[in-house]
């Protein structure tokens, strides 16, 4: 052999391994870098389908919950006190009596301006009436369904102990806020109707512009949804508690009673601070100038307090439940 034909041969052959050596180098990176990829796309789709089974489940949790003659019929009876409100008042006025002091607050402010038919149509539902149809849908919440045998199919479905009570927790909520409008709208509506409409006069005798009353009439429609979300984890871990419906509801109802008989005590100030109704009428507050925070602070606090404890021992009850029996 010739010595150009070994120098062509030794050529060939490093030409043809760092070739190769280039091709193996960049496939593998090709092929490691599609792996990974593949591997980042089960688990991405993995949360995304999770996100979607979330809202697809409390999407059908809420169209349950209000498509329900019970909280229909709730509904109904919290939309009709303010209408029974402004009557009994139209009447008594009519007469020449006038409003006084008696009843709800703000009821003395109801013939000048029917504007403030919703601050007393809330004042006189919060104590009592909200909460107990709050009481009804939260105790019903997870008892209903082990009531009623579902309990174990849903936590059968991907669904989860976790996500099913945050979906009722949500859902709960959502019928606070709910109800509450339905009640300021309500009054609202009937206010509009036999009373004239004008300028606000605030508590510290302030006038404001009626679109700055509406303002805080929305406000304090939100407030007072807010001063149920400890009530209602209170009344959803009541219903992890026991299978039946109907023993939650009234349990949660009968403690909403109680609580407000010890709110009442004088002897018992040192601790009606700390109970869950006791700072609930401080949206009034709402309606000073300037407005006082300092006691609608404290309510929302308590009820942030209330969620967070209650919340706590409903999920610890649930993700420890026996669903078999």
């Amino acid at each position: 052999m010739s010595r150009a034909d070994a120098d062509t041969g030794a050529d060939t052959s490093a030409d043809t391994g760092a070739d190769m050596g280039a091709d193996m180098g960049a496939d593998t990176g090709a092929d490691t870098g599609a792996e990974r990829a593949l591997a980042r796309e089960p688990a991405a789709g993995v949360r995304g389908t999770r996100l979607l089974w979330t809202f697809g489940l409390l999407r059908s949790e809420l169209s349950v919950t209000f498509r329900r003659w019970r909280t229909l019929a709730l509904l109904g009876v919290l939309a009709a006190v303010p209408v029974l409100i402004g009557i009994a008042v139209k009447i008594e006025t009519g007469d020449g009596g006038g409003a006084g002091g008696h009843g709800p607050a703000f009821v003395g402010q109801v013939t000048n301006n029917g504007l403030f038919l919703v601050f007393a149509a809330l004042a006189a539902t919060l104590p009592v009436f909200l909460p107990m149809a709050v009481g009804v849908i939260a105790g019903d919440a997870i008892a209903g369904e082990a009531n009623g045998g579902t309990l174990r199919y849903l936590l059968v479905a991907p669904a989860g102990r976790t996500r099913l009570l945050l979906v009722k927790y949500a859902s709960t909520l959502a019928f606070c806020l709910v109800a509450t409008v339905v009640v300021a709208v309500s009054a609202l509506a009937v206010g509009a109707l036999l009373f004239p409409l004008g300028d606000v006069t605030t508590i510290s005798g302030v006038r404001i512009s009626f679109g700055e009353g509406m303002a805080r009439a929305a406000l304090i429609a939100l407030v007072v949804a807010a001063s149920l979300v400890g009530f209602a984890a209170l009344g959803l871990f009541i219903s992890t508690l026991t299978n039946s419906g109907i023993a939650a509801m009234a349990a949660t109802v009968g403690l909403l009673v109680t609580v407000q008989i010890l709110d009442a005590i004088p002897q018992l100030h040192a601790v009606q601070p700390y109970l869950f109704p006791h700072h609930w009428l401080s949206f009034a507050d709402l309606l000073r100038e300037p407005v006082l925070w300092d006691g609608i602070a404290e309510n929302l606090g308590l009820q942030a307090l209330y969620a967070a404890v209650f919340g706590s021992a409903a999920w610890a009850r649930m993700t420890t439940r026996d669903i078999t029996t």
